[in-house]
């Protein structure tokens, strides 16, 4: 089918007019780094805006990470979950430093291809689920972003408790996050105030990952400022501790617990 014939038939209706396949996009893109095949993943933001980047990035080593990231995971000792670990990126280096870790996804697809890379000890499902379990850790690694999957400000009380329940004594969440707000990108403002419109907080991004004809579910997944992120924390029993911003308008924070 030409181009213009192909966008011409799906933009009338046909031949597919039931969208792609809801199904574990995140998982065969991780799948394909693990078999060194090239694919590209797509980020579809809920207004339209697309990123488009190789899984590649899934599998790097750390010296190819961001220093902010490296700066992280040096920092990540003891009993360790590194929350959403996709293909391993970080449970492969720290358990071949020696480290006791433990990778946790709620992607199948994920889960698999981290076993495929020698993750030994790994957790399909929720941090709810999982402390389910009763583990203790020492530390909860949220690379690459994951200090998004607070996802709002009504979910982050659980997502913070459900580690809270996993802790041993002195624990720290170690985590990457993004400020909204240092972006002066028009596509980027606008959606800040479309979302404060829709009484949503500025930088609670609501996207799905694509692949091929697959796509996740729909969710919501949260970039805020270091002030936003100390409000979430009131009322838990995490606090702010040492914060690298060495990587706008990315940055890391140490969280440690209030109680002993």
């Amino acid at each position: 089918m030409l181009v213009d014939e192909f966008w011409t038939a799906t933009n009338s209706g046909h031949p597919y007019p039931e969208g792609p396949r809801i199904g574990d996009a995140f998982g065969e893109l991780y799948l394909r780094s693990v078999m060194g095949e090239s694919a590209m993943e797509i980020y579809e933001r809920d207004d339209g805006y697309l990123i488009v980047s190789d899984v590649a990035k899934y599998v790097a080593p750390p010296g190819d990470w961001p220093q902010v990231e490296q700066w992280a995971l040096e920092r990540a000792s003891g009993r360790v979950l590194d929350v959403g670990c996709g293909a391993g990126r970080a449970a492969v280096p720290l358990q071949e430093r020696g480290e006791f870790v433990v990778g946790l996804d709620i992607s199948p697809g994920a889960v698999e291809a981290a076993r495929k890379r020698g993750v030994r000890r790994l957790f399909e499902g929720t941090v709810r689920e999982h402390a389910a379990e009763s583990p203790r850790y020492d530390t909860f690694l949220l690379l690459g972003g994951n200090l998004g999957l607070l996802e709002s400000a009504e979910k982050a009380p659980g997502f913070l408790s459900a580690l809270s329940a996993m802790s041993a004594p002195g624990a720290r969440i170690i985590g990457i996050g993004t400020d909204p707000y240092e972006s002066t990108n028009p596509l980027a403002t606008s959606y800040n105030e479309r979302n404060r419109r829709l009484g949503r907080m500025a930088g609670q991004l609501r996207a799905r990952i694509r692949f091929e004809d697959l796509a996740t579910p729909w969710f919501d997944y949260l970039r805020c400022s270091l002030d936003e992120l100390n409000e979430l924390l009131t009322g838990s029993d995490w606090r702010l501790g040492d914060v690298n911003t060495d990587w706008h308008p990315h940055y890391c924070v140490e969280l440690h617990l209030r109680r002993a």
